[in-house]
């Protein structure tokens, strides 16, 4: 039996070496691979990328999903601290292999024509509390680009105080070297031209490592989108978190065994450059 298994086309192929049960994502891009180890899945696996084809997604980490006067997301918070650690591990690793920083932040960001052409089951999904009014209004969902009240903005609207990176997180962002990308849906890549779909194909990028909340909706619903369309992708277990109940351990699971691999904030900062 061969040591080495080949996926994918010629040219855009990854290898499995069974005796060091490493999967090499890099596609013979000569400059150093960065290597993680997987914490679930198959034991003991690990996974080489080619930094310079790899970008770590951030999606919806956004006021109006952590802050506590919007959403009462402890997970959340805990992921947003991780993700920190994440992000300080890729501009390190970007500085010595000298490229410019590989972040995309991905977050809800709506304009007017957006509301107006918006599907019915989407809008639906953010208009909980008229459908059922809840007992305590701070945590209202009115509907997309209703106002939020108390200085918060109308819900999920491009500029809007609510739709904003939250506090930590954009204190860790670079206007000039990040990617900033708007989204109008649960998934950031539902179509070909998104602004995510774009800037993907310009960037060059293969290999996507996601971050976010929550898991089993938005982070979900982008990274199943990218696996339709051929990309590599890693979901960062303890950088997603989700309220609900289940939803973390299936999204997790199903991540491992079909869309891809899984790793956390540990792995990637002992990762290495070889």
């Amino acid at each position: 039996m061969q040591p080495t298994l080949t996926f994918g086309p010629k040219g855009d192929e990854w290898t499995y070496n069974r005796d060091t049960k490493t999967y090499d994502l890099t596609r013979g891009v000569s400059s150093p691979g960065f290597t993680i180890r997987t914490t679930q899945g198959p034991p003991n696996a690990s996974i080489a990328l080619a930094p310079a084809l790899s970008a770590l997604v951030v999606v919806d980490m956004q006021n109006f999903f952590l802050h506590p006067r919007c959403n009462d997301h402890p997970t959340g918070l805990a992921a947003a601290d991780h993700t920190l650690e994440v992000i300080k591990k890729c501009r390190e690793v970007d500085v010595k292999v000298q490229q410019k920083a590989s972040i995309i932040w991905l977050n809800w960001g709506l304009n007017d024509g957006d509301l107006s052409a918006m599907p019915a089951a989407t809008e639906r999904s953010f208009a909980s509390s008229l459908i059922t009014p809840p007992k305590d209004d701070k945590y209202a969902r009115n509907g997309f680009g209703s106002d939020m009240g108390d200085g918060r903005g109308r819900l999920l609207m491009e500029g809007s105080w609510n739709a904003k990176l939250y506090d930590p997180l954009q204190d860790a962002s670079r206007a000039d070297l990040d990617v900033f990308c708007s989204k109008n849906r649960i998934s950031g890549f539902w179509h070909g031209e998104t602004p995510l779909a774009k800037e993907l194909a310009a960037g060059g990028y293969r290999t996507l490592l996601f971050a976010g909340v929550n898991t089993d909706q938005c982070v979900l619903g982008t990274l199943a989108d990218a696996y339709y369309r051929g990309w590599d992708c890693i979901m960062v277990e303890d950088c997603c978190a989700t309220t609900t109940p289940g939803g973390q351990d299936v999204t997790v699971y199903n991540t491992s065994n079909g869309y891809g691999f899984v790793v956390d904030s540990k792995s990637i900062v002992e990762g290495t450059l070889a």
